[in-house]
């Protein structure tokens, strides 16, 4: 009897011990397996706590910055094109002053009058050279604003379905140099943000 007790005790002694580690290493096991069953099914499903986008893509593909750097573009030939003819109206008029003093054909008075006012002219087309860049740098600035605050706007609808945490801007040269690509989110970000201006450009 006593026997069978010790047989008993010791079986169950070692069923406590086998008990112990099976909960105890199942634990350690399951943690992080659980955990990374979760970042996948969040990745697959899109709703990770970090997502980026790859600027230069976005930008090469996003109609509205086409259409906002041709206008740019417009403009600036515009303004090269205006700046040029007042620049060839110049020199005309500097080079006939200088044929005729050559030849004699304008008083000293005169002569010091007309040097006069094509000093000014030159400061005057000087002035406006660097007025038109003053411009056409503000209106890039706008531009790129212009573009960001899209940019984020859309991510905020965009991100009321997805809920990722962060969103986050990478580029060629930039701070993110290593992501998984289940985070890159361009591709759907450009297909969504092109169909919402082009519904936009319709009305």
């Amino acid at each position: 009897m006593k026997r069978v007790n010790l047989i008993i005790n010791i079986v169950l002694v070692i069923a406590v011990g086998v008990l112990f580690v099976l909960y105890f290493t199942g634990k350690k096991k399951s943690g992080p397996a659980q955990t990374e069953e979760k970042l996948v099914e969040n990745n697959s499903t899109g709703n990770g706590e970090m997502a980026y986008i790859n600027i230069d893509t976005l930008m090469n593909n996003m109609d509205m910055f086409f259409d906002v750097r041709n206008k740019l573009i417009d403009k600036q030939k515009s303004s090269e094109a205006e700046l040029n003819s007042r620049s060839k109206d110049f020199e005309k008029e500097a080079t006939d002053f200088q044929e005729k003093v050559r030849k004699g054909l304008v008083t000293r008075s005169r002569a010091q009058e007309i040097e006069q006012e094509l000093y000014l002219e030159q400061q005057n087309l000087i002035g406006f050279k660097d007025k038109l860049s003053l411009e056409l740098a503000e209106e890039e600035q706008v531009m790129n604003r212009q573009l960001i605050y899209y940019i984020t706007d859309y991510l905020k609808e965009y991100n009321k379905e997805k809920k990722y945490q962060f969103i986050i801007s990478n580029s060629l040269g930039g701070p993110l140099l290593y992501a998984s690509d289940k985070q890159d989110i361009t591709n759907d970000v450009v297909e969504g943000i092109n169909a919402k201006y082009a519904k936009e450009r319709e009305k």
